[in-house]
C-alpha cells in the first residue's frame, strides 16, 4: 500500500499545503476541488509546483452527481466528466473520483447505473483515464460498497473500479467479509480515516469529526485486515475533514497523517505476517513496565522550597549525581531528579517554563528497539552531553519539547541510578507512598489529538473513553492512555487535558507554562488517611474541599461518621466503580501550576472523574479567577 494525503485535511493556502505534505515524506496526493478552485495559478503551475516537490497527483476530488440522469441531464453531466478529463490530463492525474448521487433529480436501478458507467469508461479509456466510484454513507441510491461493486461488475469495463473508503464503510456499520472477494485491481483507490463513535447524521460525522487513524474508534484493523486478504496494493490515502486539523498547523497534521500511515500499515502487515506496504518493518510496540523516574528542572534559588515540599510528601534523598547537580529522592517505588544544573537540557527547559517537570523515564522491555520505532515513526531522537562513564539513556522528544527516555531490564541502562549516582544515608520518615499512579499533561485543545496518536502509535497502549470535566471557566476535554497495567498497578498511566475555552485552569496552565506540560502526579498509597495524616503533620498545604461536598458524600452513600469525619479533616475525596472503591486528595498548587495528588486505589479502575468539578472550583477559588500563581 502508498501512504498518500487528501489537501483537504491540511490547514492553508494549495501551495502551503503540497509543501507540508512534500515535507512530510509524502510522495502522492489527492488534490481537493475547492483547493484547486481559490488557487490563483493554473492547474498547470499546480502540476509543476508538485514536480517541483517529488509529489504525485492522484486525483482531483470529487466528481458529484454523475449517475441516474434523464436526457438532457444525462448529456450535460457527461460533458462535465469531459472536462474533468481535461482538468485531470493537465494535472498528470488518471484517475476520476465519482462519488455515489444524492441529486433528487437523479434515479436508481442497478442496470440503468451500470450503463451509465460503461459509457464513462469507454470515454475514459480513449483518454488512457480510469473512473472509480464511491458510495457515501448518505448517498441518495446507492450508500453501501457491495451495491458500488455490483454497479462496477455489471458495467463491465476495464477502466471503471471500485474506490473504498474506511469511513462511509465503517460509519454504517457495513459488513467486511465481501471485501475480501472483490479483485484487488478492481480496487482503483482506497480512502482512510478514523472517527470517534457518534450519534450524528452520517454527513455531519464525517465532515467534522473525522481523525488520523489511532485518534478514534472505528474498526480499522477489520478494515485494514480485509484490504489485506483481497491484496490490494495500492494508494492508501488520507482523507480527513476535522476542525480541529482546519485550526491546527499544516506541517504538525501533515506528520501525523504520515505517522499514523506507517503504524496502520505496519500493524496490519504484522497481522497478515507479510509485508502490505513499501515501508520496512518496525520494532514491534514496546510493553511499559513503569514509570521509571520523573526529572524536575528547578532552579538552585527554588531547590530548598521544592526539596522541601517533595521531604514534606515523604520522599528522602538517596543520592547525588556524580558530575552534576542533580539529586535523587525516592519512596517506595518512585524515582524523583531534581536537576538544578547549570548547564544542559534542564537548565534550558527551566529558563523557559520554571519549575516544572523536563523529562520522564519509562522502564519497556527493550529501549534500543522503542527509540528505533520512535525514529521511524518521525519522532525526534534527543542525545545530550554525558559525562565519563555515565550512562546515556535513549530518547526522545516528548511533550512541549521535554525528553521520554527509556530504560530497560536486558541492559546496563538498567543500573542508571548506581552508575550515576553517588547514595546518601537517608534522613526522614516515609508517608506511605508506594508508586506512581498517573501522570496529567494538559496541552492546547488543538494538539491532544496529535499526542494521542504520539503515545498510541510508540507504545502497547489501552484508550479509555474521552471525557468532558466540568472547569469553572468552561469546559475540560480529557483522553486517558494506559499502557502496560496490569491488576490495576503498574504500567503507565496518562491524562491528556486540553480546554478551547481560555479561562478553565488547564488553559491558563498553558498559558502561563508557555507551552504544554505535566500539570499534576498523582502518586498511590495504600492508606490513604495515614499517608495524608503524615503528610498534614509535615506541612504541606493541602487543598481545602467545600463542607458541602461532604454533606453530599453522606446523604447519597450514608459512611460512618468516624470515618467521613477523617475524610473531611484531611481533605480526602471518594469515588466508587462496579469494580471498587478510589480516595483522592490534592496538595495546592505551586507556582506556575504544577500541583500533587494523592490516591488509593481499591480495585477501582476510574481516575475520579464524579470529583473533578469539585476540585477545580476549590482550586480556582485559591488561584482567583484570572490568573495562576507567578513563578
Amino acid at each position: 500500500m502508498i501512504p498518500a494525503i487528501a489537501t483537504v485535511c491540511l490547514s492553508g493556502t494549495l501551495p502551503e499545503k503540497l509543501r507540508a505534505i512534500a515535507d512530510a515524506g509524502f510522495t502522492d496526493v489527492e488534490i481537493f476541488e475547492s483547493d484547486l478552485i481559490a488557487y490563483h495559478g493554473s492547474p498547470a503551475d499546480v502540476r509543476n509546483l508538485c514536480d517541483d516537490l517529488g509529489l504525485k497527483i492522484i486525483t482531483v476530488q470529487p466528481f458529484r452527481d454523475f449517475e441516474g440522469y434523464d436526457e438532457p441531464r444525462r448529456s450535460k453531466t457527461f460533458d462535465r466528466a469531459e472536462r474533468k478529463f481535461d482538468l485531470l490530463q493537465t494535472l498528470g492525474a488518471n484517475l476520476l473520483f465519482v462519488c455515489s448521487s444524492v441529486s433528487p433529480e437523479a434515479h436508481g436501478g442497478v442496470e440503468r447505473l451500470a450503463a451509465d458507467f460503461h459509457e464513462l469508461g469507454e470515454r475514459a479509456a480513449k483518454r488512457g483515464l480510469r473512473a472509480g466510484f464511491e458510495a457515501l454513507a448518505w448517498g441518495r441510491f446507492v450508500h453501501d460498497y457491495r451495491d458500488a461493486w455490483e454497479i462496477i461488475r455489471r458495467a463491465a469495463h476495464p477502466s471503471i473500479g471500485l474506490i473504498l473508503d474506511s469511513f462511509h464503510v465503517l460509519a454504517r456499520g457495513t459488513d467486511l467479509n465481501a471485501m475480501a472477494a472483490i479483485p484487488a485491481d478492481r480496487v482503483f483507490f482506497v480512502q482512510i480515516a478514523d472517527a470517534p463513535k457518534l450519534d450524528l447524521d452520517y454527513l455531519s460525522w464525517s465532515r467534522h469529526w473525522r481523525c488520523m487513524p489511532g485518534q478514534g474508534e472505528l474498526n480499522l484493523a477489520g478494515f485494514m485486515d480485509a484490504l489485506g486478504e483481497m491484496n490490494y496494493r495500492g494508494p492508501l490515502s488520507l482523507e480527513i475533514f476535522n476542525d480541529r486539523f482546519r485550526a491546527g498547523s499544516a506541517r504538525s497534521v501533515a506528520i501525523d497523517g504520515r505517522r499514523s500511515l506507517i503504524a496502520l500499515i505496519d500493524d496490519a502487515s504484522k497481522r497478515a505476517k507479510r509485508p502490505l506496504g513499501r515501508l520496512p518493518a518496525l520494532p514491534p510496540r514496546p510493553t511499559v513496565k513503569s514509570v521509571e523516574f520523573i526529572e524536575f528542572s528547578v532552579d538552585e534559588t527554588e531547590r530548598y522550597n521544592f526539596t522541601a515540599l517533595l521531604q514534606g510528601l515523604g520522599f528522602n534523598l538517596k543520592g547525588r549525581h556524580r558530575s552534576k547537580d542533580v539529586m535523587l529522592f525516592g519512596q517506595g517505588d518512585i524515582r524523583i531528579v531534581v536537576n538544578s544544573d547549570k548547564e544542559g537540557f534542564a537548565h534550558s527547559y527551566n529558563m523557559s517554563h520554571g519549575t516544572s517537570v523536563c523529562a520522564m523515564a519509562l522502564r519497556v522491555s527493550d529501549a534500543s528497539a522503542t527509540v528505533a520505532r520512535a525514529e521511524a515513526l518521525l519522532e525526534e531522537p534527543y542525545a545530550g552531553a554525558i559525562g565519563p562513564g555515565e550512562l546515556e539513556l535513549p530518547a526522545v522528544r516528548g511533550l512541549g519539547g521535554s525528553l521520554i527516555y527509556f530504560v530497560d531490564d536486558k541492559s546496563e541502562l538498567s543500573r542508571w541510578s548506581e552508575v550515576d549516582f553517588e547514595p546518601v544515608a537517608e534522613t526522614g520518615s516515609p508517608t506511605g507512598l508506594i508508586a506512581i499512579d498517573h501522570i496529567s499533561q494538559t496541552m492546547q485543545y488543538e494538539e491532544m489529538l496529535t499526542w494521542l496518536l504520539y503515545y498510541t502509535s510508540l507504545l502497547t497502549t489501552a484508550k479509555l473513553p474521552a471525557q468532558a470535566v466540568m472547569d469553572p471557566g468552561g469546559v475540560v476535554q480529557s483522553q486517558v492512555i494506559e499502557a502496560g497495567v496490569a491488576d490495576n498497578h503498574g504500567g503507565l498511566r496518562l491524562v491528556l487535558n486540553g480546554s478551547q475555552s481560555h479561562r478553565t485552569l488547564s488553559s491558563r496552565f498553558v498559558t502561563e507554562f508557555f507551552g504544554s506540560g505535566v500539570q499534576h502526579i498523582a502518586f498511590e498509597t495504600d492508606d490513604i488517611i495515614a499517608t495524608m495524616e503524615a503528610i498534614t503533620k509535615n506541612g504541606v498545604p493541602i487543598l481545602p474541599i467545600p463542607e458541602n461536598y461532604y454533606d453530599d458524600l453522606d446523604a447519597k452513600l450514608e459512611f460512618d461518621e468516624t470515618t467521613l469525619a477523617k475524610l473531611k479533616a484531611l481533605n480526602i475525596m471518594f469515588d466508587r466503580d462496579a469494580k471498587g472503591t478510589f480516595f483522592q486528595a490534592y496538595t495546592q498548587t505551586l507556582p506556575g501550576g504544577l500541583f500533587f495528588e494523592i490516591v488509593q486505589r481499591n480495585a477501582y479502575t476510574g481516575y475520579g472523574a464524579p470529583n473533578a468539578a469539585v476540585r477545580l472550583v476549590a482550586q480556582a477559588r485559591l488561584v482567583g479567577p484570572d490568573t495562576l500563581p507567578r513563578r
